[in-house]
């Protein structure tokens, strides 16, 4: 573990540097603004945009040349979540009439309202049975989402405090949250998770919308196994350090985690891009050293 994260630990770490330059900055291979041999900044020059970039920016209107101060930031922040909250709360109580619901009604009120604020937070607590409680339609449109986008803004508000520490003397823009967000959607955790269920799925951790097959116990008696998309949900679960899997047992139970190579792989989704981003840190504040420490 500790030999893959120390190797991922540059490439990685600059990689989320550059997705998160902002229009003006430098590259970080470019020499570095000093001052008596003191580094002052080493910014980053933005990367182009890609086509499904560019088109998600043309359906919401979003300019992404453009900044936001600090007010601006923590608003769409704020906006963001709590648009997200509605959606999965109406998600939940509506699942019952939707497809993929297994014979499952619409969740409770109280349980809806507390797994949306709590998947949003990036909390992620479950006070609920999965199997028994949320559709195979509910777990990866709603949960599996927020794991992405939560994490998404957790990555995006930490890449604008990093902008405030660099720009104390520039100017009160922080970036621009929407830019943040798709970019670390779609260039950090998309990758990464595909790869990591790849590799999951590899283990046997299971993938299916089939709601459950039965099986006879030990004891003679008829037992139901829930069936569910685990691997797409397994693998940002981890990397997002979301929590809240798609079976009650989580990363206990075999459909999850059957094998010591998965259990490997899911710790290190889980330590790697906290790890690389110190080394983001380093980067675009200019001294790789404070990255270091």
């Amino acid at each position: 573990v500790v030999v893959v994260l120390a190797a991922a630990y540059v490439p990685l770490g600059d990689y989320m540097a550059r997705v998160y330059a902002s229009p003006g900055d430098d590259d970080p291979r470019d020499d570095p603004d000093t001052v008596g041999g003191t580094v002052l900044r080493t910014r980053t020059r933005p990367r182009t945009d890609s086509r499904v970039e560019s088109l998600i920016y043309r359906v919401c209107r979003i300019d992404p040349r453009a900044e936001q101060t600090w007010i601006g930031y923590s608003m769409s922040v704020l906006g963001f979540s709590a648009a997200s909250v509605l959606f999965l709360y109406v998600l939940q109580r509506v699942q019952g009439v939707l497809p993929l619901n297994g014979g499952l009604s619409g969740v409770s009120p109280s349980v809806a309202f507390n797994t949306a604020i709590s998947f949003v937070a990036n909390t992620n607590w479950q006070s609920y049975v999965p199997e028994t409680t949320m559709s195979n339609l509910t777990q990866p449109v709603g949960l599996a989402v927020q794991n992405f986008v939560s994490a998404a803004v957790g990555l995006a508000v930490a890449a604008a405090v990093i902008r405030g520490f660099v720009r104390v003397r520039v100017g009160g823009e922080l970036g621009n949250f929407w830019v943040d967000l798709i970019r670390g959607t779609l260039r950090i955790l998309l990758p990464l998770s595909f790869v990591i269920a790849l590799i999951l799925l590899t283990q046997g951790v299971i993938q299916s919308f089939s709601t459950g097959f039965a099986a006879t116990g030990l004891d003679g008696s008829s037992v139901t196994n829930a069936l569910a998309p685990v691997a797409s949900q397994e693998a940002i679960k981890e990397l997002g350090t979301n929590g809240g899997g798609i079976l009650a047992a989580n990363s206990a139970h075999p459909f999850e985690n059957p094998t010591p190579l998965s259990n490997v792989v899911e710790i290190l989704a889980i330590l790697l891009i906290p790890v690389a981003l110190t080394r983001t840190f380093g980067t675009m504040v200019g001294d790789r050293r404070q990255g270091l420490t």
